[in-house]
């Protein structure tokens, strides 16, 4: 220790700026289960005849007229031979969802009108719930939980099953390939799908050794028996991170699944900076469980990860320049399985480091939301518990 502190200063920093993110670079890039190179991807299985499980799809809605015709004809749509229905419920809307809804007209869609949201539930669990209640009534030996914004390739219900029923999945879940057109989206939204697998690496998430879960609530599959074994929806009714929490619980009970699709897509455009802002902002503070310790240290990281490479290989010399040097070009590498995703230029990694720092204000800014009784703000709703509830 005496000799450490005798170092001149800037041998420190650049072994806290060059060598210690080029370090985490390396981990993130030779361990971390691999997660940049999103290998778990929508297969081709389909069940095998004669046994098609059946499946009643629950689809929570809330203001949803605009895309709902496309969502919901997608699952009218499905090429599957077993038994499904599809149960919209219709979540307090006022814009005319349900009216859109039936206008289709189909015998597989029943819409239902969700009751008021009881104290204690999120919206969108309560809609789920009720959702699950009216399925019974078909016995289902799955739920399929699609959200009102996402359309599915005809084939889609087929592949989830077809690879519920190969790997005796208690959860099957798809991230939908979100819309990446404007601008604004190039920018952040492949950095979005990257930040999450790099919390819950999908590798580890399908190993069942493992106790790693989560999911992406816009496709997931469920078997009915799981499902009821760890208390429904209700169990989780509270979650902001519904997704992931749903998942924690199911893979007690069996082995899950999540992987990359293009037979899901999100028909939900974002053009603006502050409609991805939002997005984002309204689960970050929730993912650090409302922790402010968890908020520096996090933040902190992001300084230390992202931001501190390209300075040290900017304004740094000798071996702390090119750890610097090194660790930005591990960072680009990394970004460029997503971006092949989206098919978007490679030079989008290079713009990481800021990524990065817009990702770090939309956490403060999650935060400071909670902190103003605005946290999980959402279709209207502050959905997390105020500051003095934490």
């Amino acid at each position: 220790m005496t000799a450490l502190l005798q170092w001149p200063l800037h041998n420190v920093a650049g072994i806290v700026f060059g060598f210690l993110p080029l370090g985490v670079w390396l981990y993130l890039i030779f361990g971390r289960e691999l997660f940049w190179l999103f290998r778990e991807r929508e297969g081709t299985e389909r069940p095998s005849a004669p046994h098609w499980p059946s499946v009643v799809a629950v689809v929570p809605a809330r203001d949803e007229a605009d895309v709902i015709a496309r969502s919901l004809g997608s699952l009218i749509a499905q090429n599957y031979k077993g038994d499904f229905h599809v149960i919209l419920v219709d979540d307090q809307s006022d814009d005319g969802t349900a009216i859109a809804a039936r206008a289709l007209g189909s015998a597989r869609v029943t819409v239902l009108a969700g009751a008021p949201r009881p104290p204690g539930w999120t919206g969108k669990l309560w809609a789920m719930h009720q959702g699950v209640e009216a399925a019974k009534a078909h016995a289902p030996d799955y739920i399929w939980f699609t959200d009102a914004d996402i359309a599915h390739a005809p084939d889609n219900l087929a592949r989830l099953a077809g690879r519920a029923e190969a790997g005796g999945l208690v959860l099957t879940s798809q991230m939908a390939k979100l819309s990446a057109r404007t601008m604004v989206e190039h920018f952040l939204i492949p950095a979005f799908v990257f930040f999450f697998a790099m919390l819950y690496p999908f590798g580890a998430v399908n190993d069942p050794r493992r106790k790693t879960a989560a999911a992406a609530g816009g496709c997931m599959l469920a078997r009915q028996d799981a499902l009821t074994a760890v208390g429904g929806i209700g169990a989780i009714r509270h979650n902001i991170i519904d997704d992931v929490s749903l998942a924690e619980r199911m893979k007690r009970q069996g082995p899950v699944w999540l992987g990359l699709s293009t037979g899901a897509v999100s028909l939900r455009a974002y053009e603006s900076l502050s409609e991805i802002r939002r997005m984002v902002a309204r689960s970050a503070f929730a993912e650090l469980d409302y922790s402010v310790l968890k908020l520096l240290g996090t933040l902190l990281g992001l300084v230390l990860v992202y931001l501190a490479p390209p300075a040290t290989a900017l304004f740094a010399w000798g071996p702390s320049q090119m750890a610097g040097w090194l660790a930005c070009l591990l960072m680009v590498i990394a970004l460029q399985p997503i971006l092949r995703f989206y098919r978007l230029s490679p030079l989008w990694g290079f713009a990481l480091p800021i990524i990065a720092a817009f990702y770090a204000l939309f956490t403060l800014d999650s935060a400071w939301a909670y902190w103003c009784g605005r946290g999980g703000m959402w279709k209207g709703r502050a959905q997390a518990g105020a500051r003095s509830e934490g």
